[in-house]
């Protein structure tokens, strides 16, 4: 088994999206990933930071963490705040549906999460914050040809 991981912290300011993209795409690399596949992991990232920043943290200061790891090919990420959390995750990742209409909020971040990834997990706790649990099998492209 070859596993490898990395785990990075940041402030809650928005113009850190960006780097949060940047890292785990470069941490990806690795695997020797297609441009699809380093495009999907970095929307995915980029909605579920996004969203910490947005909805945990409701534009306030706090940290964000990334957790990275890359087993074989399958690529985990989470991505944790320690903000306001989720009252109903359920209600929460449904499409279209967001808690911010009044900021052109679009409700569609956990759904591009489920589309870009393999496999979505939300875990949330009013007042103590979420972990955005995320995975991606890194080849299935090279695979089909």
């Amino acid at each position: 088994m070859n596993k490898n991981e990395m785990l990075i912290e940041f402030g809650s300011d928005a113009r850190n999206e960006g780097l949060a993209r940047v890292v785990v795409a470069s941490f990806l690399t690795r695997t020797n990933p297609t441009l699809n596949e380093v495009e999907d992991v970095k929307t995915a990232v980029s909605e579920a930071v996004t969203n910490s920043i947005i909805h945990g943290y409701e534009n306030e200061d706090g940290k964000i963490i990334i957790k990275a790891y890359i087993e074989d090919r399958m690529l985990s990420v989470e991505v944790i705040d320690y903000g306001c959390g989720i009252p109903d995750v359920g209600k929460a990742m449904e499409p279209m549906y967001t808690s911010k209409e009044d900021k052109n909020r679009s409700g569609m971040g956990f759904s591009f999460m489920e589309a870009f990834m393999d496999e979505l997990v939300v875990e949330s706790c009013v007042g103590k914050g979420t972990t955005v649990k995320m995975k991606k099998k890194i080849g299935t492209e090279q695979e089909k040809y």
